[in-house]
Parts: structure tokens; sequence; C-alpha cells
């Protein structure tokens, strides 16, 4: 048996389902019974039968798998593989800000661990984080957004508001620079850019379109553009130019590298 074989075989007798987020490795996700982003793949871990969640990715989100199946047996193949910006906020430093704004309502990104979860009032994907705060959020006055500003600032700007944000962020989105965008529009000209809102407003500013990463997937399958460039981390380049074989994916920057997820 080659290792796949064995790992089939395992997935069969404990009767699992392996995870794999967009940003691992293309061998991890040739093995995946589903690739997707965090909460997606939870809740598609819970809809199955399976009585083992294998989940390929950094804690938090083997964590969050746990939450919304706990009656599943929840692995993770590295369990020191965690998320800076999830450590960026501590439950003894959200208490304190909690304190010094008793009426704020507080909104974290489900890149968080379960611990500053339970101090929330909301959590939100990347993806749905906008419409909350435009209908959940929309008569409440103060609001503390944890733990990454680039993803609370965009958000805050797309509802016309402001949030009071975490100073935290994704180390591996902020390596992408306008500089480095700029640089791929010029060598690719007749393609589309497409960021992920975890990137910095000036990375939004040069970009056609932003877009979580299930919404990359989805736009790249009806856009007609052939060319896109793509910034976020670039693992996620193996899973659009799979299921997109008629276009050409390029990195936004080759420096968007997350060693955590690998």
């Amino acid at each position: 048996m080659n290792i796949v074989e064995k790992i089939k075989d395992l997935k069969r007798k404990r009767n699992a389902v392996i995870l794999v987020h967009n940003y691992q490795l293309p061998e991890v996700h040739e093995v995946a019974d589903y690739v997707g982003d965090s909460l997606g793949l939870s809740i598609k871990a819970a809809e199955t039968e399976a009585d083992v969640i294998v989940f390929c990715g950094v804690y938090f989100m083997a964590e969050t798998a746990k939450i919304i199946s706990p009656e599943k047996i929840v692995l993770i193949p590295e369990k020191t593989a965690g998320c800076p910006m999830a450590d960026m906020v501590t439950v003894e430093a959200l208490k304190k800000k909690k304190k010094e704004h008793p009426n704020a309502k507080v909104v974290c990104y489900v890149n968080t661990t379960a611990e500053v979860k339970a101090l929330c009032d909301i959590s939100c994907t990347s993806g749905n984080a906008e419409r909350i705060a435009k209908e959940a959020l929309k008569d409440v006055e103060e609001v503390i957004f944890v733990p990454d500003k680039c993803l609370g600032s965009y958000v805050a700007e797309k509802a016309g508001r402001e949030f009071m944000l975490w100073p935290g962020f994704c180390p591996s989105h902020v390596k992408i620079l306008p500089e480095h965008v700029e640089a791929q529009k010029k060598k690719y000209p007749n393609a589309e850019v497409l960021v992920h809102p975890e990137c910095t407003p000036q990375v939004r500013d040069v970009a056609d379109g932003v877009f979580s990463t299930d919404g990359m997937c989805k736009y790249s399958k009806k856009t007609k553009v052939k060319e896109l460039i793509i910034g976020t981390e670039i693992g996620m380049l193996y899973r659009l130019q799979k299921e997109n074989p008629d276009k050409k994916f390029y990195p936004a920057s080759e420096f968007a590298v997350c060693p955590n997820m690998k």
C-alpha cells in the first residue's frame, strides 16, 4: 500500500471524513473528501454520517468543527498548527476592552479561538461579515471587531459605519503589497485581480474585486475572463486551477504563504 491507499483504508475503517482547507498543499487536497473554507467545511462535516472528522487546517478550525459536531471525534493531523492572527486577541485583553465599552457588541471573525468566541456576541466569516454588519448590527451603536483590522475595516466601509478595530492581522495576507499587484497587472494586462478582505486597504484599492475564498471560487467559475490574479494564500490557486482548467491563475504575490497551514 502507498500512503494514499493507507489513508483511504483507515478512513473506511474509522468512518471518517477528511476536510482540507483551501490553503493546504496540493497533495493534501488530493486525499480530501471536501475542500473549502473553515466554517463551510465544518458545516459540511456536520451534515455527513461520519463518526470522525479529520480537519487538515489550523487549530481553531478543528475547534469550530467540534463546536458544530460535538458528538463526533475531531482530529487535527498537526496539533501545533496555530493561527498567528487568532493568537493576536486574548481572553484577558478582550475582557478588558469589553469593560471599557460595556454597551458595545463584540463581533469576532471565525478565525479566533473557542475561548475568545465565548466572549463574543456574533461570529462571522469573511463571506457573511458584510451582511451581518448591515442586518444584525444595524441598530447597534458600538461594535468591537476582532481580531482582523483589515477585514474589519473592509466590513465597516461596506456597511457605511465605524467599528472599533482590534490591531490584529493575517501575516500571510499583509505580505501582499500594492506594488506586487501592479507588477502582476503589467505582466498579465488582460487579467482581473481578486483579493481577499484580509488584505490591506491599499491592496484592496488596486483590485477589481474583493472576495472570500468561497466567493473567489464562485466568481472564477462564472466569469468570462480567462486570466485572474489571486490575492490570497497561494494554496488557493491549486483549487481554482483544478476547478477551471480553461483559465489561468496567477498569485498576486509569491510571498503569501502560511507556514502554519502548510
